[in-house]
């Protein structure tokens, strides 16, 4: 009687067991786990980027212009402070199309990143950054074109909508361009980042960086680009631990560089950029695409 009591418990104790790696599989396969900087699962190749269609994909905040739609030769200048003491400046004026992103300013460094800006692209947290500065950035430059993105909910929601408070600086400054990215882009740019990853943003808790949404915006725009400032994905691996790089030129006692992408791409918690996995991408796209990179050079 004991032993058939003994072994209804072991069967117990191993069905208990069974159910609870079972909870715990299906827990981690719904939040789809990152793996670091890893393509493995990815799908087919997307659409050709370069075929994408720009009817209603980004849409004028200001006015009823449409997006310049072609340019033979663009450069990206990162926010990266690898391009601090590289004089620069001149060889990017030269550039048919300068692109940056967010707030990086070029007062104050234009001997190393220039002053044009043809295209600013400004995700939806950095909106007030830029606008509380229109020194710096519309009046500068006033040719520049801004590209806002973020998901709607940010950018249109009714209360407070970021479309509003830049249509309220256009009244401000009647010479500035901007245009924000269509929800369908949006979606477009997440179902990309799953195509080329095999990986779902949203369930890997991962936010897409502006640095995501500039490339693929560069090689729709462009013929060529080349990329200033942007490192490798396995430049963390192989950096001397005791080299320290602030993550922004403009920020010298800001996070260092590759503390920031580790911990991005690691953390499991929250929402992150995945930059490292996102320069595996630029790197596989690189030979499509004709992007090339220097400071520090790619190859």
């Amino acid at each position: 009687m004991s032993s058939n009591k003994e072994q209804r418990s072991a069967v117990f104790v191993i069905l208990f067991a069974l159910i609870t790696i079972l909870i715990l599989y299906s827990s981690n396969s719904a939040n789809e786990v990152f793996h670091y900087g890893s393509l493995r699962g990815r799908t087919r190749r997307p659409v050709n980027l370069k075929k994408w269609s720009f009817s209603s994909a980004y849409f004028p905040i200001l006015g009823n212009k449409t997006l310049p739609s072609r340019c033979n030769q663009c450069v990206i200048i990162t926010s990266s402070s690898h391009l601090l003491g590289t004089k620069l400046g001149p060889e990017i004026e030269r550039a048919e199309c300068t692109i940056r992103m967010n707030d990086a300013p070029t007062s104050g460094y234009s001997a190393d990143v220039g002053n044009k800006t043809t295209f600013r692209v400004v995700a939806h947290s950095s909106v007030f950054r830029v606008l509380r500065k229109p020194q710096e950035f519309v009046n500068r430059t006033p040719e520049t074109v801004f590209i806002f993105w973020g998901p709607p909910n940010k950018m249109q929601k009714p209360q407070g909508s970021l479309l509003r408070v830049i249509q309220r600086a256009g009244l401000m400054f009647p010479n500035m361009e901007a245009y924000a990215v269509s929800p369908a882009r949006m979606q477009q740019f997440d179902d990309l980042f799953r195509g080329e990853t095999g990986k779902d943003r949203e369930k890997s808790h991962s936010w897409l960086s502006t640095g995501w949404f500039t490339m693929v915006i560069a090689v729709e725009l462009c013929d060529h680009v080349h990329v200033y400032g942007m490192v490798p994905p396995d430049y963390c691996s192989q950096r001397p631990r005791l080299q320290r790089m602030p993550y922004h030129y403009y920020e010298p006692k800001g996070p260092d560089e590759c503390v920031t992408y580790i911990q991005n791409e690691h953390s499991r918690k929250g929402n992150h950029h995945r930059f490292i996995t996102e320069k595996r991408v630029f790197s596989s796209w690189a030979q499509l695409y004709g992007i090339t990179f220097s400071h520090p050079s790619w190859t």
